[in-house]
């Protein structure tokens, strides 16, 4: 059973960077085939997808946001890291990691962490 769980500051000041990591267990994140996601959904909205990061390491990445993130990973430890720079109010979300195969099919996800921009 592969499982997801994301870590990080709940409250974050505008400007600064966003920093989430998503520690995977069950399963590694080099496995072929699989792709690690963040995705997140502001208040009264629907789902965003932010980028994901690849079991070869390649990283791809939403346009409309792709100038602000960054996704990287650690190996060794079996986690992927979310960075946001630049953040606004209109960053305040629920961001989740997932697993997807061949970013088609999400078949596990992180139960989520809320993250609220405000100074």
């Amino acid at each position: 059973q592969v499982q997801l769980q994301e870590s990080g500051p709940g409250l974050v000041k505008p400007s600064q960077t966003l920093s989430l990591t998503c520690t995977v267990s069950g399963g590694s994140i080099t496995s072929n085939y699989y792709y690690w996601s963040w995705i997140r959904q502001p208040p009264g909205k629907g789902l965003e997808w932010m980028g994901a990061i690849a079991h070869s390491g390649s990283t791809v990445y939403s346009p409309s946001l792709k100038s602000r993130t960054s996704i990287s990973r650690d190996t060794p430890k079996n986690q992927f890291t979310l960075q946001l720079s630049s953040v606004t109010p209109e960053d305040t979300a629920v961001y989740y990691c997932a697993r997807a195969y061949e970013m088609v099919e999400y078949d596990y996800w992180g139960q989520g962490t809320q993250v609220t921009v405000s100074s």
